[in-house]
């Protein structure tokens, strides 16, 4: 239903309208006050990038962080990343995150991010703490906020969007009528807008996500996902038919395909009901960060990479790092 909404195929946004226009004018007021001056925010020591976006739920922005992150690293230098840690609960913050960090402490993104960049990573509500945190813990060049355009207290240097483009802006409202947590007029601030699928525009970068071999959760086996047998897929992510779109795309065909709301607390007992005997379960990595502990031998996840594609790519990394030669 929220799609509909969302998307204007529904008139039912029109009774959301006036609370729309309220979150909009909270959104406004809260980044003039900061613009302003009234309220303080905070500039780190070393350069801050933000990868965001202008609308609730999955665009991708977790795959282009690990991306940024894997690229900074080849060239040589020492990014960290900060993140609210949405879904986490530690018992104080700032939480410095590894590899092993429980997902019920700092979020499951983080801890995804930490297992496939290796890279320091702490959460906070307030982003600010975390990059105290991990600046204190580590020798960091550039700090990466996955996440936290609209978080204004901590200044940022440059500014990444990541837009669907499949859905777009759906009708271009302010939630709750809309999609929007800001209008698309935003993008004309920000340094670089990255697209993932449909149809880049001519200042946009093209990105696709491209699906790796499937990995069994206890054994880390690798396979080809033609040879699981009988695959039932789910997906707790911000838009979880872009995963079921991605397996058709390889040519599976599931015999079942399951939604988790994003962020789901999942228990072994739910998990085990949706598989029979001879079936495989194929989840999405960020789900399995959260299922590893009380993984079956026949769960899999598939992981995914960001291709980014253009002139502008070059540009971008370029600019970044020379931020961080600059402040050495």
């Amino acid at each position: 239903m929220i799609e509909r909404i969302w998307s204007g195929r529904s008139p039912l946004w029109l009774l959301l309208w006036p609370l729309s226009l309220l979150y909009g004018a909270i959104t406004w007021l809260i980044r003039l006050s900061f613009k302003r001056g009234w309220r303080k925010s905070w500039r780190a020591p070393c350069p801050v990038i933000v990868v965001g976006n202008l609308t609730a739920g999955g665009n991708g922005k977790t795959p282009v962080v690990i991306w940024l992150v894997q690229e900074l690293q080849q060239r040589g230098l020492r990014p960290g990343v900060v993140s609210r840690g949405y879904g986490g609960k530690a018992e104080r913050y700032p939480l410095l995150v590894t590899a092993e960090t429980p997902t019920a402490q700092a979020g499951d993104e983080p801890v995804l991010i930490a297992q496939r960049t290796r890279a320091p990573v702490a959460v906070a509500p307030q982003r600010c703490l975390a990059v105290e945190a991990l600046l204190a813990a580590q020798d960091v060049d550039v700090i990466i906020t996955d996440d936290g355009l609209q978080h204004y207290a901590l200044q940022r240097d440059r500014e990444i969007v990541v837009v669907d483009g499949m859905r777009r802006f759906g009708n271009g409202w302010w939630l709750p009528a809309g999609p929007m947590r800001e209008r698309a007029s935003r993008l004309q601030d920000v340094d670089a807008v990255i697209v993932n699928g449909g149809a880049a525009q001519a200042d946009e970068i093209a990105m696709t996500l491209q699906p790796g071999l499937a990995i069994n959760l206890i054994s880390g086996e690798k396979a080809e996902l033609n040879q699981l047998p009988d695959i039932v897929a789910m997906a707790g992510i911000g838009h979880p038919p872009r995963f079921f779109d991605t397996l058709k795309q390889q040519g599976v065909n599931t015999i079942a395909e399951v939604a988790f709301a994003d962020h789901h607390a999942y228990s072994e007992d739910e998990l085990r009901l949706l598989t029979q005997d001879e079936q495989c379960l194929l989840m999405t990595e960020k789900d399995a960060v959260k299922c590893r502990s009380f993984a079956r031998p026949n769960w899999w996840y598939l992981p995914v990479d960001a291709h980014l594609q253009g002139k502008q790519v070059a540009t971008l990394l370029d600019d970044i790092a020379h931020l961080c030669t600059r402040v050495r």
